[in-house]
């Protein structure tokens, strides 16, 4: 296991809505996998400094993958506009471009909330994407907005869900019965007294992204 670097590039992505901005957290030389982590919803607050966002950077970092952040279109200093999530599945598309081009290895998808609904419509068909971690995945999200996650049932790459007991928008239960029809392999995770954010359970959320890249990537590498 290699231990996490302080190394962080500013960057700017070439996306198909114009510039999009970027964080980097070098990895190791000897780094087996790279990863990109998406942000939530960017029309409440939703960054790429997000504090989950931030805490799952740090639980891949500290395999030594390079993990990219990045802000969609409209968000920050990035370009264009926002829609809703349909176009934004092309900025997580760049952000993978970007990744093989720099690093030439197997991509581990991360992304909380409204960042997991719309990445993993981008990853799960993506043969360069050999991992995805979904975070407060939303069931029930705060509008009108209905996320079709039925791609979910095909998709064959390990999968892992972590959302907090209190989930406002992941009820117990509901988040359940969405999962249990989703392809193998899958792991879903409840954090004990946790809510959408994770708030005063990042130590947790974090623990268990660890272990399950640990179980799932590493020893089956070796």
């Amino acid at each position: 296991m290699l231990s996490e670097t302080a190394t962080i590039r500013s960057l700017s992505l070439d996306g198909p809505a114009g510039r999009l901005e970027a964080l980097l957290n070098a990895g190791s030389p000897a780094a087996t996998h790279a990863a990109v982590v998406c942000h939530p919803h960017p029309l409440y607050g939703g960054t790429l400094h997000n504090k989950v966002v931030f805490h799952t950077m740090k639980a891949l970092n500290h395999f030594g993958f390079p993990v990219l952040r990045f802000n969609f279109r409209g968000t920050g200093l990035s370009e264009g506009e926002h829609t809703h999530g349909t176009s934004e599945v092309e900025d997580v598309r760049a952000a993978l471009d970007w990744l093989e081009h720099e690093f030439t290895l197997p991509i581990i998808f991360a992304g909380f909330s409204f960042g997991a609904a719309v990445g993993l419509r981008a990853a799960c068909p993506d043969p360069r994407v050999t991992a995805l971690v979904a975070l407060g995945l939303p069931v029930t999200p705060l509008d009108d907005r209905v996320y079709d996650f039925d791609f979910l049932r095909s998709c064959t790459k390990p999968k892992l869900f972590v959302s907090g007991s209190r989930d406002q928008f992941g009820p117990p239960g509901k988040l359940e019965a969405l999962v249990s029809p989703f392809a193998e392999p899958k792991k879903l995770v409840r954090i004990e007294a946790g809510d959408h954010f994770f708030e005063g359970r990042l130590k947790e959320l974090r623990a268990a992204i660890e272990q399950w890249v640990g179980e799932k990537l590493l020893i089956t590498n070796h």
